[in-house]
Parts: structure tokens; C-alpha cells; sequence
């Protein structure tokens, strides 16, 4: 039998987008220990003099997150802004509907806008469009972003922020369409409150981008219908369209598993075709663009989470451990954005800290990389500049869920500002190497950089607090270069970076 090969052209000239910084961010939400025991743990050893744990700072920093999104997730439609702002000792504790929690309402807007910064993200706000409306939506553009001179922006002067956060993206509410979100909304009743509220936002700011809600997930039973009818209502209006999805692997299926960033791609076409159905049909200028801002693997903490007594504060909610099997997975649908980076032009993996999240604490200890931080921190350091389109040819396989699964997964990026060709790979097959040929004929001579590798002998492996750096990449593939051609075997269930430097 012939041993499987692939091969990639890719020429500069072939471009799909200039990729949008924004495409590798992520998302905190006020659910488990996200912000309190995560991001915000006052008295912690590495705390600093606002509560900031600095190790886990570190690891932030490290992934160059360009946006976050916040608070919210199901947790905004029942969430008043108000209660987060102004002196902490005055702040009410209240129950929390969305996750059934106690909020104790000691870290809001300023302070996430303060713990942004010292990140080096972009805040991307979520209103309430569950209980608030338009006017509440106005309130906090003024309070976040007017200069002076006016009540709301007075109110932030007094709190001590005198400069403006300037607050540029701003989702218009979460989920509306989902039964188990507060204050679920008809497409309709969705559509014009987040007209309306996007109007009177804009009037206050007419800088900031909106970002309207679609379905979410592609199985609830009214989409696409949902996203035609709300974009015929929000299309002048909102600049972004939000999509959503996660994948599990309860069943230990790993070949479909594996498979799932194909029906992540079909998600994005169909909504993108949506989109343009709706500009047509309006004799629209503007095209729509959208906005991945919830996607992940989620499935292990399921069965936990369903032990959790309610009403406390912070529980260890939607803890997953990820394991390798996961970090390929990852690895597949951050090259699946990358081949639609021309309409996906944000995205946030959710979550970030210690909820589904790349990466865990432990209260009072210590901060550590899930494996799903690998590819995340890979894409996100290696994958700026303009991504080029693949021209694969790769055997493929079927599974009883997906057909035509390629066995190689696979996009370059061209950063001309530093002269380098970055190609990320993912090689699907369980039991065998990939023999790879890449042919980069428009760039004229090439020369290895680096081969990083991530891969595991153990599917299952994972990291956590005892073992940190159980799965982790290694600079050591067997990437050669000749001219314009790289050769390189990937290993079995690999994740691959390879890096090249141009020279004209």
C-alpha cells in the first residue's frame, strides 16, 4: 500500500485577508472563577495592589490577547452595570440567575477596563439586552466613553477616571434567542431593541463598532431564519454579526472529533451567505462582517457542574482539563478562522481563565498552560499579517458523522513586515506520520527559522498543578528547506508550526 503523502502550494499573490489582530482574542465572563480566583484574587501571594494576580498577567501577556470580551455571556441579561462601579464597600451582593451564584460585585467596569490594560487587550463590552434596553445602553457608552461634562461621565471622573476608557467594540447583548438566556427575545423583538439601542449608542459615540447578536449555535431551530430577520432590522446599524459554537467529544469518537473545524467552516459560510442575502436584498453597500466571539472545546466539566450546590460565590464552574486530543482540535479551528479571516474578522476564545479556559489557577497557588494554550499562543504570536489561500492535496478519510475529512490541516501566513512565512498543521491521523512537501514558489529563497511541535504519545495527556509542562511544544521537527521547498514529516496527531524567513 502506498504510505499517505500531502502537499501545499502557496503563493503570495494568492491572498485571502490581511488578518485582523482581533481574530485571537478571548473572553472573561463573570461565571466560576474567571474574574474572582482568576484574574482579580485579592490577598493572593502574587497579587498586586488592586488584586491583579501577576502570574497569571504573565501568561495573558504572553498570548498578545488584542481584545476580551465582557462581562458576559448568559451572565449580562440579568447584569446592571451600576452594580459594579463607585466604592466597593457600597457595591451590592446580589443572586445571580444565569449561573446561580452569588455576585458580590467587587470587580466591574473600571476595574476590568484598569486589568485590560495592564494585559495589553482592548475591553469588547457586552450590554443587557435581557432586562436593559436603550437607555441603560446609552448610560454606559456615556460613562465609559464621553470626556466630561455630562452626568454618566462625571460619575466616572468622580470614581476616579478622569480619561475616558474609549471603549471601541461593543457586543449587543448575548444569546438573545437561547430559552435559558433572561429575557430571551423573539428575532423580531431582538431586532429592533438592538436597532434602537445601537442608534442611541452611536448618537452618544459615533467611533464605536456594534456587534449584533446571531444564533446560538447553528442547531437552534430557528437559524438562519434568525440572523436574516434580525440583520433586517440591525444591518445599517451593527458592523459585526456574532457567531457561536463548541465541540466535545463525549463519546470518544476522536476521528470525528478531529473533523469538527469542517462544520465550524459550514457554520461561517452559511451565516456569511445569510449576511449577504440580507445586503442584497437592501441594496447595501457595506458588507457585513463577523464576529466568532464565543468558541471552544467544552464537554469535560459537564458532570461536575451538575453537582454544584448553588448560590456561592465563584464555585469551580465549567472547569474543563484539556487534554492533548483537545489542543489539535484547537489547533483545527484557529486555522479554520484563518481561512475565513476575509469576513471573520473577531473572534474570542472562551474563555480565558480557569472557565473552559487555557489557563488554570489554583486559589492562593499557583497559575498554569492548559494544552489548549499552545496553539492559541502559537497563532496568536506567528499568525499576524496577511493569510495566504492553501492549495492542499491531502488522502482524507470519513468517519460516520463527516466525510472528506483531509487528513493534513493546514493555512500560511506572510508577515512582510518581518519577512516571514509562518505554515500551521495540524496531521489528523492517529497511527501514522505525514510526509509533507510545501511548495513556495513566489517567494524566491527561504530559510528555516523553526519547527515547533506539539504532540503527545498519550491523547489523553493533560497539565495541571502538579505536572505544568506535562504536554508542551519542543523546537526540534524535522523541517528542511530547499530554496522555495520544505519537506517535513509530521508526526502522528501532531500540531505543527513551521517558520521560514524570506530572503529576496
Amino acid at each position: 500500500m502506498t504510505a499517505r503523502q500531502a502537499s501545499m502550494i502557496v503563493d503570495k499573490d494568492f491572498v485571502i485577508s490581511r488578518i485582523d489582530d482581533r481574530l485571537y482574542g478571548s473572553f472573561i465572563e463573570h461565571l466560576g472563577r474567571a474574574v474572582y480566583g482568576g484574574i482579580y484574587e485579592p490577598g493572593h501571594p502574587q497579587a498586586d495592589d488592586q488584586g491583579f494576580r501577576q502570574d497569571v498577567l504573565a501568561l495573558v501577556r504572553g498570548l498578545r490577547v488584542p481584545i476580551i470580551r465582557y462581562p458576559g455571556g448568559n451572565f449580562v441579561s440579568g447584569y446592571d452595570w451600576k452594580d459594579g462601579i463607585g466604592p466597593k464597600e457600597l457595591r451590592p451582593r446580589k443572586l445571580e440567575l444565569a449561573w446561580r451564584t452569588v455576585e458580590p460585585n467587587l470587580f466591574g467596569l473600571n476595574e476590568f477596563a484598569d486589568w485590560s490594560r495592564a494585559a495589553g487587550s482592548d475591553v469588547m463590552w457586552a450590554i443587557n439586552l435581557g432586562t436593559h434596553g436603550a437607555d441603560e445602553a446609552r448610560n454606559i457608552v456615556e460613562y465609559a466613553n464621553h470626556p466630561s461634562g455630562s452626568y454618566w461621565s462625571d460619575l466616572r471622573i468622580s470614581h476616579g477616571y478622569k480619561q475616558p476608557h474609549g471603549i471601541k467594540t461593543w457586543c449587543l447583548g448575548n444569546e438573545m434567542d437561547g430559552p435559558w438566556q433572561i429575557g430571551a427575545k423573539t428575532a423580531v423583538e431582538y431586532g429592533r431593541i438592538a436597532a434602537e439601542s445601537a442608534k442611541v449608542m452611536k448618537w452618544v459615540d459615533p467611533s464605536i463598532e456594534l456587534v449584533a447578536c446571531g444564533s446560538s449555535g447553528r442547531g437552534m431551530p430557528t437559524y438562519p431564519e434568525w440572523e436574516a430577520t434580525v440583520l433586517d432590522h440591525t444591518y445599517e446599524h451593527a458592523d459585526y454579526l456574532s457567531l457561536h459554537t463548541y465541540y466535545g467529544n463525549a463519546e470518544n469518537d476522536t476521528p470525528t472529533f478531529l473533523g469538527r473545524s469542517l462544520e465550524m467552516e459550514d457554520f461561517i459560510r452559511s451565516v456569511t451567505a445569510t449576511c449577504d442575502y440580507i445586503k442584497a436584498k437592501k441594496r447595501s453597500k457595506k458588507t457585513m462582517m463577523l464576529s466568532f466571539d464565543e468558541w471552544n472545546v467544552w464537554f469535560h466539566s459537564n458532570e461536575a457542574d451538575r453537582k454544584l450546590e448553588p448560590w456561592q460565590v465563584a464555585p469551580p464552574q465549567l472547569e474543563d482539563v484539556y487534554t492533548m486530543e483537545d489542543a489539535l482540535v484547537v489547533g483545527c479551528l484557529l486555522i479554520a478562522l484563518l481561512k475565513h479571516s476575509d469576513r471573520v474578522r473577531i473572534a474570542c476564545l472562551a474563555q480565558l481563565v480557569n472557565v473552559i479556559a487555557p489557563i488554570m489557577t489554583v486559589n492562593g497557588g499557583a497559575a498554569w498552560a492548559q494544552t489548549i494554550y499552545y496553539p492559541y499562543l502559537h497563532a496568536s504570536i506567528y499568525g499576524r499579517g496577511q493569510a495566504l489561500v492553501p492549495l492542499v492535496q491531502s488522502p482524507k478519510y470519513d468517519t460516520k458523522e463527516i466525510t472528506d475529512i483531509p487528513y493534513l490541516e493546514s493555512i500560511a501566513v506572510y508577515n512582510e513586515e518581518h519577512g516571514e512565512v509562518t505554515l500551521f498543521a495540524v496531521n489528523r491521523d492517529l497511527d501514522n506520520a505525514l510526509p509533507l512537501t510545501v511548495d513556495l514558489r513566489s517567494f524566491s529563497r527561504c530559510e528555516l527559522i523553526a519547527h515547533l511541535v506539539l504532540e503527545h504519545e498519550d491523547l489523553k495527556a493533560a497539565n495541571t498543578a502538579a505536572s505544568p509542562n506535562r504536554v508542551a511544544p519542543r523546537d526540534g521537527g524535522n523541517a528542511s528547506v530547499d530554496g522555495s521547498k520544505i519537506t517535513a514529516t509530521l508526526g502522528k496527531a501532531s500540531w505543527n508550526v513551521i517558520r521560514v524567513r524570506i530572503s529576496d
